[in-house]
């Protein structure tokens, strides 16, 4: 791919560059031509603006997914994750799927307000609520809006169930109402692993959490009484692919009693985007990384596929299945009694108008 001006790795960023918006009804493109003497700069600074809330909840009917309603208090996500499956959301919002979906973020307002009348509607039906779906609820801006935190606050006060999956040591903050939350049987969470590789790390989730950081969050969070599991996430053959085992061993001594694991995901923009990135960060590593991954994706480097999606199909998944089953058998992961204590209690639920004391 032929690299221009703006292709140049940002600090503190995954994007390399900011792909077309596939709406926009023109395209531009950024051509060295000798006469522009402006050098790119080294950090871009984030951006953030407010959308009122419509609607909370997302519903979704995929086979491939274990929830079937989820809440995103943002848009876009300041991690960085030049993997991120999200990434092509931003062009609904006229925005780039590359350095804007990590540096122009968009934060729902009004989001508690709409979620308690949606729960107050008289045919709604309890089930786990996914926070969030799409985009990181703990990424570095819930700590200036703290939106995540009043969503916790109005679940446990309703009762109701929800499940969690970061990469983020600020749910930590949380400590307090998470464990509220489990000593009643409505919270479970998982604690995404990528790599233990510190300079990996830095390039393939700028802002994300360090590995060290992320096991010490499985760690308070197991003390704290709340069910915690670890989501190997993405694994990219080529790339992380031989940590599998690292990362699981890893998880479960820091307090992990389940598991999970997903294959690299490159929809639409992210396809680019992560072919870029690997020119620019591992340009030795680059065509062996593509080549396996069409070798699990059919021939080609992303399938949507229900049922393939998550895992792909082929030769390098069967054995990527193999060592993880193998694996997760030897450390002690996925027990009965695990996936027991994980389970979420819907009976309980209360609508937000037949509150009653906080913590009766």
């Amino acid at each position: 791919m032929p690299r221009s001006i703006a292709d140049t790795p940002r600090k503190g960023r995954g994007a390399t560059f900011d792909p077309d918006n596939r709406f926009a009804p023109t395209r531009v493109e950024a051509v060295d031509d000798g006469w522009w003497q402006e050098e790119v700069p080294g950090r871009l600074a984030t951006e953030v603006r407010d959308e009122p809330t419509r609607s909370a909840l997302s519903w979704n009917r995929s086979p491939d997914l274990p929830f079937d309603r989820s809440l995103n208090p943002y848009r876009g996500c300041e991690h960085g994750c030049i993997y991120c499956y999200a990434r092509p959301s931003h062009a609904y919002w006229d925005l780039s799927p590359g350095l804007d979906f990590e540096s122009r973020l968009i934060a729902r307002t009004g989001l508690v307000e709409r979620l308690r009348e949606e729960l107050t509607k008289p045919g709604y039906v309890c089930r786990p609520i996914n926070l969030a779906g799409n985009t990181d609820a703990y990424q570095p801006l819930e700590a200036e809006r703290r939106t995540t935190r009043e969503v916790l606050s109005l679940l446990l006060e309703c009762r109701h169930p929800v499940t969690l999956v970061t990469k983020s040591a600020l749910i930590l903050r949380d400590r307090d109402l998470l464990g509220e939350l489990a000593r009643r049987r409505l919270v479970r969470v998982m604690v995404s692993l990528t790599s233990l590789d510190r300079d990996l790390k830095r390039t393939l989730e700028p802002r994300a959490a360090s590995p060290t950081a992320r096991l010490r969050t499985i760690e308070q969070l197991a003390a704290t009484g709340v069910p915690v599991g670890t989501l190997i996430a993405p694994v990219i053959p080529g790339l992380t692919d031989h940590e599998l085992e690292r990362l699981l061993a890893a998880a479960r001594e820091a307090g992990a009693d389940t598991a999970g694991w997903m294959l690299l995901r490159l929809p639409r923009e992210v396809a680019p985007l992560f072919a870029e990135w690997l020119e620019a960060h591992y340009p030795e590593r680059a065509a062996k990384v593509l080549s396996l991954m069409r070798q699990c994706r059919g021939g080609e480097v992303y399938d949507s596929r229900f049922g393939k999606r998550m895992r792909g199909e082929g030769v390098f998944v069967e054995l990527l299945e193999q060592r993880f089953r193998k694996a997760c058998r030897q450390l002690g992961f996925n027990t009965p009694a695990a996936r027991a204590a994980q389970s979420l209690d819907t009976t309980t639920f209360r609508p937000p108008r037949a509150q009653g004391d906080l913590f009766e």
